[in-house]
């Protein structure tokens, strides 16, 4: 089916771009277009030429998209994605028929204490359906109007006016220390929080937060012993010394299955929305709804499920 008469692109190439730049390598989009390597590759020469840009660049032993691909990516995807809708219609899609690759992008406790819940249920629901998590980054970025991500899930602080926000549960952080913690003998006044040595997780390298403001408010401050990217390696460097860390709903399962103990922390910290954020073009898309209704389900059940700290 060809776009227009005078450009001779027909929607196959369009799939084939977005296959493509999703995959970034001639293999991976072959197989996943059921194409040989040879037809592949002749394929992403007609993109090349039909768009006047290399597309794909080898950089050492991978493929890289060059900017002008970028530029495109998220477009390519919403044209695909609107032709889906258009010769599937939602209430004909079989999920269980659906081959797609879908980008969350999250607080790594996400995938960390949840990941196999969502992965089993795809499995079940929509085993064509891949899962690819990317952690949140130390730059602010437009990923998902760029098309990088497809669903963002956490604490959703994103302003961008296209961008679709479904705020689903008010969260609040807790203390969390090692079994046997001295803090954890008696009440855990602002005074003797204060008091403790503690890790920051900050994807930023932060060494100061909301908690730090709470204190200072009282006229108390407190240690920092130093930063870690990840809530994971927080928490095993927790459960081997006497650092005092923060966690939140969807991080408590771990700090349960490492034998840590939650605690309330005594300061007025501001509450955490956490929901799910999305670019409108993905809204009548009935794969995405799926992936939208199983994390929107999951998002709940934690929050639901969340125990009672110390």
């Amino acid at each position: 089916m060809h776009m227009t008469q005078s450009t001779g692109i027909d929607l196959n190439l369009l799939l084939a771009l977005d296959v493509l730049l999703e995959e970034q390598s001639v293999q991976g989009a072959a197989r996943r277009l059921h194409l040989s390597e040879p037809a592949m590759s002749r394929t992403l020469g007609r993109i090349r030429r039909a768009l006047g840009d290399p597309v794909l660049v080898r950089a050492g032993r991978r493929m890289v998209p060059t900017p002008r691909a970028l530029a495109v990516r998220a477009e390519v995807s919403a044209v695909v994605e609107r032709a889906r809708a258009l010769f599937a219609p939602a209430a004909d899609t079989d999920l269980r028929t659906v081959s797609r690759t879908f980008t969350v992008l999250c607080h790594d406790a996400v995938p960390a204490a949840h990941g196999a819940v969502l992965f089993a249920r795809a499995a079940e629901e929509a085993p064509g359906i891949r899962l690819r998590f990317l952690s949140e980054s130390h730059v602010d970025a437009p990923f998902l109007r760029d098309g990088t991500a497809d669903l963002e899930v956490g604490v959703v602080d994103s302003t961008a006016p296209e961008v679709h926000v479904e705020i689903l549960h008010e969260d609040r952080m807790l203390g969390v220390a090692r079994s046997g913690h001295p803090l954890l003998e008696g009440e855990v006044t602002a005074e003797r929080f204060a008091a403790a040595d503690h890790l920051i997780v900050s994807r930023r390298g932060r060494l100061h937060g909301p908690v730090d403001a709470a204190l200072a408010e009282l006229g108390l401050r407190r240690r920092v012993t130093g930063t870690v990217g990840t809530l994971p390696a927080s928490l095993f460097v927790i459960r081997e010394t006497d650092l005092v860390g923060l966690v939140h709903s969807w991080g408590l399962p771990l700090a349960d299955t490492l034998g840590l103990v939650a605690f309330e922390i005594p300061l007025p910290l501001p509450p955490l929305r956490l929901g799910l954020a999305w670019h409108p073009r993905h809204e009548a898309d009935p794969a995405h709804a799926w992936l939208r209704g199983t994390v929107r389900d999951l998002v709940r059940d934690w929050s639901a499920a969340r125990p009672t700290a110390r």
